[in-house]
């Protein structure tokens, strides 16, 4: 493993075995997080984002379960550890931000006692000494009045303030790796903004590895060093941010990147991509965006692209940037 990387994914394959048929959420997935850096993984709605973060957390339950791959943690395969060892590694060396904080907050504790009790699972720290912890942390994320929010319970708190003891709750220990499952989607864009600041001034500060799961371009440009974009349990695209908004080559990036609305005025409608995700039991033969292509060839129906190198660490799944598919017409 590359000791420039934090995580490295390795044919990930997440399936769930249902009275209906196998369903392929993530299907053999690769993906690198390089140290202190924020990698976007970006999609629609159920293209296997938030499976693929829930396979590094061991919080896949069934009928779902990993089948094949390497989720390596600074060259330590996760996918081999029983349920002790995660929960050694769980908040400790590896954090994750849920999507809606009040059903990830436990309603009869304070949010003090919550964080608090993060501190002395991973620590050998009084409870005193984890208090104040968790005071200083709920000051370093914004919390006003940090002392008397130690004590509000989470109904208490605004989806604002609830998001920032999440993220606290996360940062507290210092973990190597945090993974943000779309953090920012129950609030409004002035809270946005802040969260979105906040994040990337403590991922600067302590040098934390970030992975930001999110269907929102506009947090992609603003947060990302890199950039993975997701498809029907499948990677499409990968590149640096800049390389990514500057030079996309998936049909499927370019549909997404068009349907951002135009502030300037000059489009009369928004783009939209034809057609609906597909279902995971019932994938269409080849390329799985083939049925929603303007660009589709008669290959794309009949097996499915692999991985192509275009640039220096730009990669597209499409035969589009297959030479030898291209040279035969």
């Amino acid at each position: 493993m590359d000791n420039k990387n934090l995580l490295e994914i390795r044919g990930l394959k997440t399936y769930f075995f249902t009275k209906y048929g196998e369903v392929p959420a993530v299907d053999g997935v690769d993906i690198t997080v390089p140290k202190g850096k924020i990698v976007g993984i970006v999609g629609e709605s159920g293209c296997g984002k938030s499976v693929t973060a829930m396979s590094i957390m061991h919080l896949v339950q069934p009928p779902g379960r990993v089948i094949e791959g390497q989720i390596l943690l600074d060259g330590e395969d996760l996918v081999p550890k029983s349920i002790k060892e995660m929960n050694k590694i769980r908040g400790k060396r590896v954090s994750m931000i849920f999507q809606e904080p009040m059903t990830s907050l436990n309603p009869v504790y304070t949010v003090g006692k919550q964080v608090s009790e993060a501190i002395l699972l991973h620590q050998e720290v009084s409870r005193e000494e984890a208090k104040a912890k968790t005071i200083d942390i709920f000051r370093k994320v914004g919390i006003p009045e940090a002392d008397k929010r130690y004590n509000s319970y989470p109904h208490q708190l605004s989806g604002g303030l609830r998001q920032r003891v999440m993220i606290g709750m996360a940062m507290v220990c210092d973990p190597e790796l945090l993974i943000a499952d779309e953090p920012t989607t129950a609030l409004d864009v002035t809270i946005e903004a802040q969260i979105l600041h906040l994040m990337r001034r403590l991922q600067r500060e302590r040098g934390t590895s970030v992975i930001m799961i999110t269907h929102n371009l506009g947090v992609v440009a603003e947060l990302c060093d890199e950039v993975y974009v997701m498809y029907a349990g499948k990677v499409m695209e990968h590149a640096n941010v800049f390389e990514l908004f500057e030079n996309p080559q998936h049909p499927y990036t370019h549909g997404l990147l068009n349907s951002i609305p135009d502030t300037s005025g000059t489009k009369d409608r928004l783009y939209t991509i034809r057609g609906m995700v597909p279902n995971l039991l019932k994938l269409p033969e080849g390329c799985r965006f083939c049925p929603r292509c303007d660009k589709a060839m008669k290959i794309c129906t009949m097996r499915e692209p692999e991985m192509h190198t275009t640039t220096e660490g730009h990669e597209v799944r499409c035969f589009l940037y297959d030479k030898e598919v291209m040279k035969n017409g």
